[in-house]
């Protein structure tokens, strides 16, 4: 009767277990693919550079899978300390040291970018966060170039808020920026955490569909 018990418990584990988020392999055969793409413009093409096609996509696979894990927290399918853990774990691999070499740069910039998405997830998770995204966006960009620390403050916030439902951020970024600052990234960024958040809606309802 007791291995009876023990195996009814085990069968009645949350489904969570068969999720699988962000491992290493994931992030090296995204590396191997940039490192073979050319980023030099074709002269006779009017398409993007295939490595920046790679790098958009790159870019577009973290968030999305960073966001599955808030979509399971807001379905009760993780607890505030195990969606902190499992994006932790994700933020690690992401955020690790690049490797040398001609990448190295590249990958420094997604860096800057995505720190945005970790620090709205966990603000997001903690649920401490302004929902005055107007004021936040004024002040992120007067704060950016004295206070960097402050600035992505800011932008998390905003991101937070965007994934509790909030309205954001293209109409903050101007279409026509040559030299966009480093707050509008992060904005940029809250903008696809907003279209990515809205793709996954119907996310969580096949266990294991983590692709």
């Amino acid at each position: 009767m007791a291995k009876k018990g023990s195996k009814t418990v085990q069968e009645a584990e949350p489904l969570k277990l068969f999720y699988i988020f962000y491992n290493q392999e994931r992030y090296d055969n995204w590396l191997k693919s940039l490192s073979e793409a050319s980023f030099d413009a074709d002269p006779k093409s009017d398409e993007m550079p295939e490595g920046f096609r790679i790098l958009d996509s790159f870019s577009v696979d973290i968030t999305l899978e960073v966001l599955k894990i808030i979509r399971l927290f807001q379905n009760n399918r993780f607890t505030k300390e195990e969606s902190l853990d499992r994006l932790g774990q994700v933020e690690v691999i992401i955020m690790a040291t690049p490797p040398e070499g001609d990448l190295a740069e590249i990958i420094e910039i997604l860096q800057l970018q995505k720190l945005v998405l970790f620090a709205s997830c966990r603000k997001f998770i903690s649920g401490t966060y302004d929902k005055e995204i107007k004021s936040l966006v004024k002040k992120g960009r007067e704060i950016l170039d004295k206070d960097m620390e402050g600035a992505l403050d800011c932008a998390a916030q905003i991101g937070a808020g965007v994934l509790g439902g909030a309205s954001c951020c293209s109409k903050y970024v101007k279409d026509d920026l040559e030299n966009p600052t480093l707050f509008d990234e992060w904005l940029i960024e809250c903008e696809r955490m907003n279209d990515a958040i809205a793709s996954l809606k119907n996310f969580d309802e096949t266990v294991g569909d983590e692709d």
